[in-house]
């Protein structure tokens, strides 16, 4: 008791604060820098940075497993379980790869922050016709070239028990139009650090795991086959007793 009372005061007069702080001087960073150019660079180093603080001010140890599997020069188009608000932190800092977030495209209405991801180049989902659809593909297409990757979360929502819900087919549609590889990524820990029934709140520490899988070609296979295989290969990485799908109302 006397150790978590430490370590959430900790969190509330220390790691919040500078987190706060980090998160703005990080937006801005990112606008200025992608506006005067490089986007490239800019769009990816300081994001890069700011998530590992976060993870490094909470302690949170961190390991990656599986890099071996990607090419230095390859675009891939990862996807992952969704498991709560740290996997953010935690693709973001310890991938290692240049990549695109696919996010809702209500994101964008976020201060700073949208107009951040918005210069960063990161894909703002629109299904509000075919037309937006097609137009969020093309700027895929455009985007994810030269070894920068696109990362998604094909649940669409956080899990409310860490297991996972069903997989969307809107990121394997588009991995094998562009025809680039999938990676499926498992996240584990996140959901132990801070589950999304508990809101904004102090976290736990636990450690965290990203596994990354070996590459899925997307040439001559059928997009279903694609996305039962990156399922199944997320799924077996799990720790037992957060095996097995569990309904997401929310997807």
């Amino acid at each position: 008791m006397i150790r978590l009372f430490f370590y959430r005061t900790y969190q509330l007069l220390i790691a919040a604060p500078l987190l706060l702080i980090a998160t703005f001087i990080t937006a801005v960073v990112t606008a200025v820098g992608c506006t005067l150019g490089k986007a490239r660079i800019w769009s990816y180093v300081p994001m890069k940075y700011w998530s590992r603080m976060f993870c490094r001010l909470f302690f949170l140890p961190v390991r990656v497993e599986g890099q071996e599997h990607l090419q230095p020069s390859q675009s891939y188009v990862f996807v992952a379980n969704h498991q709560g608000a740290f996997d953010i932190f935690l693709v973001s800092g310890f991938l290692g790869r240049n990549f695109k977030w696919m996010m809702k495209r209500e994101l964008r209405n976020l201060p700073l922050i949208g107009k951040a991801c918005e210069d960063a180049g990161h894909i703002f989902v629109d299904k509000r016709s075919p037309k937006a659809i097609r137009h969020t593909y093309e700027q895929a297409r455009n985007v994810l070239q030269n070894g920068t990757s696109l990362f998604v979360f094909p649940e669409g929502a956080r899990t409310f028990t860490g297991h996972m819900g069903l997989f969307r087919k809107g990121a394997f549609q588009l991995a094998e139009e562009i025809g680039l590889p999938v990676v499926p990524v498992t996240i584990n820990g996140s959901f132990q650090v801070l589950p999304r029934t508990r809101g904004f709140n102090f976290i736990t520490w636990y450690p965290l795991t990203l596994t990354i899988h070996a590459p899925i070609p997307t040439k001559d296979v059928r997009e279903p086959e694609v996305r039962q295989k990156a399922y199944d290969s997320i799924m077996d990485s799990l720790p037992s007793d957060l095996q097995g799908y569990v309904e997401n109302k929310d997807q």
